[in-house]
């Protein structure tokens, strides 16, 4: 295992720079997950860190070297990718060996890395097997296999899992899990699924237009976010926000409902906020209440999502755990004004 630093990277394709400025470090052993919106750079800053593409400027480090010019070969990495990338005329064995083979190993060793590999993804009898023969997710565990025989620093994961069913997606989180927890290495997962991130991650670095809008664990993440951009990514329905007003006294108007400020930073009145409220927190017995017209309810089993409109016209989601509305109720969903989250007219966190 080996820590990965970038200092002060940058990648620009032409004229027009896609990753800004960006210093990160992720620790020996961690597994840390970029995720942001498609286009926001987190794969081409993995590419960075692999060798596939190169920096504009800054340097990465890996261990105590610089690798900034290095092969990727050199680097002690190996890339899982969104697709298989499987030879179609080789045996799942032959295909988790061509690394070694083509680095001329010992028969000895590369017999001994691919079993090793076989029996930790539980690959042992498909050895002989052609991909074909495979269901999505087997291929996928070959692919890892692939990376596991190099036995490198740092696993690199680019969206592994998006080519599978839902079923599939959810098994394979919580195989990397355990495959995390028996090797120990340093993994950096790339995925633009927000659950995934919170599932999987011991750090989740947020990305937004090639700049880190924030990192930290993912229950931070989730209930501190530093701006409404990671407050509405993280979590999943998304945070609502509503318009709402600071008004003297040290109160809010949101949708024309009056609460009490939830932050020691002082108001102005007048001044243009956003109120954030987690679907979940829209269910409680007490607290404030805002009365919505029920549009569609989604029937998950022992929760629902009621999306509803307000007097105002605000869409908004709230969590059921008890009762059931159905299309066009009227409901009253109550929170805890200590549960709001306040943020500026520009995104920031208010605190």
């Amino acid at each position: 295992m080996a820590r990965v630093e970038l200092q002060h990277v940058s990648k620009s394709f032409a004229q027009t720079e896609v990753v800004h400025d960006v210093s990160l470090s992720i620790e020996e052993g961690e597994f840390a997950v970029f995720v942001g919106p498609s286009g926001c750079g987190k794969s081409t800053l993995l590419r960075m860190i692999a060798g596939l593409e190169e920096t504009s400027d800054g340097e990465v480090m890996i261990g105590n070297r610089n690798v900034t010019d290095a092969e990727p070969a050199d680097r002690g990495v190996a890339m899982v990718f969104q697709s298989y990338a499987l030879y179609p005329h080789m045996t799942v064995a032959d295909n988790m060996s061509f690394g070694l083979r083509m680095t001329h190993r010992p028969k000895p060793e590369i017999a001994e890395k691919v079993g090793r590999a076989a029996k930790i993804l539980r690959l042992e009898e498909y050895l002989n097997r052609k991909p074909a023969q495979l269901s999505g997710g087997q291929r996928q565990r070959v692919a890892i296999g692939r990376a596991i025989v190099r036995d490198p620093q740092v696993f690199l994961f680019d969206e592994p899992l998006s080519n599978l069913d839902a079923e599939l997606r959810v098994q394979m989180r919580v195989e990397l899990s355990k495959l995390h927890k028996m090797l120990g290495n340093t993994m950096i997962y790339v995925t633009h699924d927000q659950t995934e991130a919170l599932t999987m991650a011991d750090r989740i670095v947020v990305l937004r237009a090639g700049r880190i809008e924030q990192i930290g664990a993912p229950i931070d993440l989730y209930q501190n976010p530093d701006n409404s951009f990671v407050a509405g990514f993280i979590g999943s329905p998304r945070m609502n926000f509503l318009p709402a007003t600071a008004l003297p006294g040290g109160r809010i108007n949101a949708g024309g409902i009056e609460i009490a400020s939830p932050v020691t930073t002082p108001l102005n009145p007048g001044q243009n906020l956003q109120v954030g409220l987690r679907p979940e927190h829209l269910d409680e017995r007490d607290g404030v209440g805002i009365e919505a017209n029920v549009d569609f309810v989604e029937q998950l089993g022992s929760t629902s999502y009621l999306h509803a409109t307000l007097p105002s016209g605000q869409l908004i989601v709230a969590e059921r755990r008890s009762s059931q509305p159905r299309a066009g109720d009227k409901v009253m969903l109550r929170f805890a004004p200590t549960s709001v989250r306040l943020f500026g007219e520009d995104g920031a966190r208010i605190r």
